[in-house]
């Protein structure tokens, strides 16, 4: 899958173009052009398109695109909105490598992908059902079940991995298999089904 860059700021696109140095990527110059573009990953600035950008959004979705918009203030308002409009992503628009490389990788397994301090206020604002949370969990190993409670929490995996005393690598594993044996795409999916 192609990735293409589109920001109205030439900073913001020098240090995307930095971070993604090793991948293959295009930079389009002109917002029309992004009306062409098809089975893209496309990562774009909020500022860009907020006077109608969620037409757009919209319309790249139509074209099987995957979109990743970052913003310079994410807040959790705007991410609601542009995932509603069909992007896959949103985060900021300088944030570390790492969360880059994660926002690509989710975003290209077709799954929504947000910054942890964003998806733990997403998870925050679900209302409690405990009824069923027990009848999923008993489907769980006992290691899995503190993991999922960990990531119901939004905690990211190194701080799990922290809190229980085992490798990062080893969380992605266990939470790999809960979503899978709960039938979930993502922790988004999981703490829906959980809070």
């Amino acid at each position: 899958m192609q990735i293409i860059l589109y920001s109205d700021n030439i900073n913001m696109l020098t240090y995307w173009q930095q971070v993604l140095a090793k991948k293959d990527y295009k930079s389009v110059d002109k917002l029309e052009d992004l009306f062409n573009c098809s089975d893209s990953l496309i990562i774009l600035n909020y500022e860009a398109i907020k006077g109608d950008g969620f037409t757009l959004l919209k319309h790249l979705k139509q074209h099987n695109n995957k979109t990743l918009v970052l913003h310079r203030t994410p807040d959790i308002l705007t991410a609601k909105k542009v995932l509603n409009a069909g992007a896959m992503g949103y985060g900021n628009v300088f944030m570390h490598k790492n969360f880059f490389d994660a926002a690509l990788h989710t975003i290209e397994e077709d799954m929504i992908w947000l910054t942890p301090d964003l998806t733990s206020q997403l998870i925050l604002e679900i209302p409690d059902n405990n009824k069923d949370k027990d009848s999923y969990l008993e489907k769980l190993t006992t290691r899995e079940k503190e993991v999922a409670l960990l990531l119901r929490e939004g905690l990211t995996y190194k701080v799990i991995a922290e809190k229980l005393n085992i490798s990062p690598r080893t969380i992605k594993a266990h939470a790999h298999a809960i979503y899978e044996k709960l039938d979930v795409n993502d922790r988004v999916g999981l703490a829906l089904l959980l809070k």
